[in-house]
């Protein structure tokens, strides 16, 4: 009898944790600027909004802080599937576009929504010691420069060493081609820059996962660009950067791309809570 007992309650206790684990809520369209920036510019009123997923139940749970792709001139916020009832809160982020404003600014936006998110999760119970940011192509891009570029979080008065660990899903490490593009620079002709994620390699940045897809299939150099990134940083010093190429798959490789985010989340959480 005691051992059933035992048992039913391991069961119940397993279902009252699994049922934790789906009791999700989600908050739309969360202006990520002060009053004062939105009111002084319409289209960061409209666009610098985002949306935040997150176990409602759960305290102290990690943050993925996702930037989606398009180029710096498409695209929308988004939580994506593959990363819901993993335990983590999931904020989708819309950033301004070009040729609306200049493509730069995206990366101050992504610094902003980045700085908003240290700042409020606690109060949706997460734990601000465990953001990452993660994204794919252009929003790739923008978590590295945000991560790498120390001087876009200080303006919002973040340490970008605070960043738990940035995972890039096929982001480019050179100066980005809008950026380029603007400066009468065509898309082949590499360049590196302040604007380039590669132009701000330090010993001491958070922990970098890098992911692409095949090398052959890739758009244009995306993995050279990665494979440089992650030599330059290990030659600096940087000790926990790390390569993955994901054979078979071209630019769209988030399908496979995102088991490793999830892992490399994982692992993070389980070591800085040992």
């Amino acid at each position: 009898m005691k051992k059933l007992i035992l048992l039913l309650t391991f069961l119940f206790i397993g279902a009252f944790s699994f049922a934790q684990k789906l009791d999700y809520e989600t908050k739309t369209n969360i202006q990520y600027y002060n009053t004062a920036t939105n009111k002084s510019d319409n289209y960061i009123n409209e666009r610098c909004v985002l949306d935040i997923y997150y176990p409602k139940n759960s305290k102290n749970f990690a943050t993925i802080v996702w930037f989606h792709g398009g180029g710096l001139t498409g695209g929308s916020k988004e939580i994506p599937e593959a990363l819901k009832n993993k335990g983590f809160a999931i904020i989708g982020v819309n950033y301004r576009l070009s040729p609306k404003t200049k493509a730069a600014k995206a990366i101050d936006d992504a610094a902003a929504a980045v700085a908003w998110v240290f700042n409020n999760i606690s109060n949706y119970g997460g734990d601000p010691s465990l953001v990452f940011v993660s994204g794919h192509s252009a929003g790739g891009y923008l978590g590295m420069m945000i991560g790498l570029d120390k001087k876009y979080l200080q303006k919002e008065g973040i340490d970008a060493n605070k960043i738990a660990g940035l995972i890039p899903f096929s982001g480019q490490c050179i100066t980005h081609f809008e950026i380029r593009r603007e400066n009468g620079i065509p898309e082949k002709q590499p360049v590196i820059d302040a604007f380039a994620p590669l132009y701000h390699v330090r010993a001491d940045a958070p922990p970098l996962l890098l992911i692409t897809g095949d090398r052959e299939l890739e758009m244009l150099g995306r993995y050279e660009e990665n494979a440089y990134l992650a030599r330059m940083m290990k030659l600096v010093g940087h000790t926990q950067t790390k390569l993955y190429e994901l054979d078979g798959y071209g630019h769209g490789m988030t399908e496979p791309a995102f088991p490793l985010l999830v892992n490399e989340v994982n692992r993070i959480v389980k070591e800085k809570k040992k």
